[in-house]
């Protein structure tokens, strides 16, 4: 015999946008159960940013002795792959427990299987069938999946974050932020990186001189890319992988240890039998109103990475999950307002973005200012030595106002946030420029920039 239960809340996904949802929701007084096909804690506490970041630190420092070798380093610091992933894991090992016991103090319910949808408002997961009044979809996204012939021979972004020992040589297949971020890290631990992409240029949703200036600088620290190349099958070697590819309508191979998928990230919706639920999605996900309510199954919201609304940043699923969880308990009344969100490749230097490209902001103002430069003489530069330092500021001449903003350099991770703020408050470049920072500093930076 089946086992039945209902609830208030049924919520997929435990990460970020998830639990937020679950735990606000319990809190309320109503009843709420939660599941995960993984380990509880979602992808940026167990398999994403944070331990991406951990894994960066060691490469900062190494960067920066780099720059200052024989002006004040005498010997370049040694990377260990090994300490750094035993550090690694004093952060991600109690994540999963930790975000259970939360959720179970509370009084939600775990279960650790991707549920279906058998109709609008009922769920199969773990052998019971579940209905609940309101369901909630924040599965996050997942790798893209690669149909080659071996593609069951390439590795994950999760399984680079947790290798024992860094291979030799890797092939990352995809050009996007998460290919670039590891094959600066990979490389500077010694890895033998080539990145192989489809397209004629990396990181597409970025701005294409600043990206032209990256991927100089990616080349002279020793990864080779290879553009508009089509992967046509993987074969396991002895020891390595071949990669079989076309390139310039040539048949061409390359060999590696270990070849990863970095084809970017698709909405995580394929295991939940969606048309069942009645439940609309597209490829960007599942489709949702103002309210994050999706737009033909009214008993469903989506909030996160998973929503089509959503770009993908752990700090905007936070915000979708008030707004799911508020119109859960009060009905729905809050409608979602997002801001301009910035976007950051982590790489050495970093390429951050908020606001319109160049071709956005031409298309919509009728006079746009472009202040475009690459200023290898600024004091900043100068006095770390960097490698690559340029901007590209977009402003709307009739208001005066940012409207765009554009980063590659050192700590573009942290300034580009002062150019969020002033586009999020409609600030005009005499504002900024009037403001008094710290010098020297990046962040002071900001205002020879406009």
């Amino acid at each position: 015999m089946m086992e039945y239960k209902e609830y208030d809340v049924f919520v997929i996904g435990s990460g970020v946008a998830g639990r937020y949802v679950a735990r606000t929701c319990a809190s309320a007084g109503l009843s709420v159960a939660i599941a995960d096909n993984r380990e509880f804690g979602g992808t940026c506490a167990n398999r994403g940013c944070d331990p991406k970041k951990i894994i960066l630190g060691p490469t900062e420092v190494f960067d920066l002795a780099d720059n200052l070798s024989q002006k004040g380093i005498s010997s370049l610091p040694e990377l260990n792959w090994e300490a750094n992933q035993k550090f690694k894991k004093k952060f991600t090992d109690k994540i999963p427990a930790g975000t259970e016991n939360q959720l179970k103090e509370l009084g939600v319910t775990l279960y650790h299987q991707s549920p279906k949808f058998l109709d609008k408002h009922t769920l199969s997961v773990e052998g019971k069938t579940i209905t609940a009044k309101n369901i909630v979809i924040a599965t996050g996204q997942i790798p893209r999946t690669l149909t080659m012939e071996g593609a069951h021979f390439l590795k994950t972004s999760a399984d680079f974050l947790k290798l024992s020992k860094l291979p030799k040589s890797m092939v990352f297949i995809g050009a996007g932020y998460i290919g670039l971020e590891f094959a600066h890290m990979a490389t500077r631990y010694g890895c033998q990186v080539t990145l192989i992409e489809q397209g004629p240029s990396a990181l597409n949703a970025f701005d294409s001189d600043l990206v032209s200036e990256l991927i100089s600088v990616s080349e002279k620290l020793g990864i080779r890319f290879i553009f508009n190349a089509e992967i046509s099958s993987i074969e396991k070697l002895n020891k390595n992988c071949r990669v079989n590819y076309k390139h310039e309508g040539k048949n061409e191979s390359i060999k590696a240890r270990m070849v990863l998928n970095t084809a970017g990230r698709v909405p995580a919706i394929t295991e939940l039998s969606l048309e069942k639920g009645g439940v609309s999605f597209s490829k960007k996900g599942v489709e949702v109103n103002k309210f994050l309510q999706n737009t033909t199954n009214n008993k469903v919201y989506a909030c996160g990475d998973v929503s089509d609304h959503s770009v993908p940043l752990t700090p905007l699923s936070g915000i979708e999950a008030k707004i799911v969880a508020e119109n859960i308990i009060h009905g729905n009344k809050t409608e979602i307002n997002v801001p301009n969100v910035p976007s950051t490749v982590f790489t050495l230097p970093n390429l951050a973005s908020v606001g319109l490209s160049e071709d956005e902001a031409k298309k919509r103002y009728n006079n746009v200012i472009v202040k475009h430069e690459f200023v290898s003489d600024w004091f900043n530069v100068k006095r770390s030595n960097e490698k690559a330092y340029g901007y590209k500021i977009l402003i709307n001449e009739r208001t005066d106002e940012i409207v765009g903003a554009h980063i590659l350099g050192p700590y573009a991770s942290e300034t580009i946030n002062l150019f969020t703020m002033a586009i999020n408050l409609k600030l005009t470049t005499e504002a900024v420029k009037n403001m008094i920072f710290t010098y020297p500093s990046w962040a002071n930076d900001i205002k020879s920039m406009l």
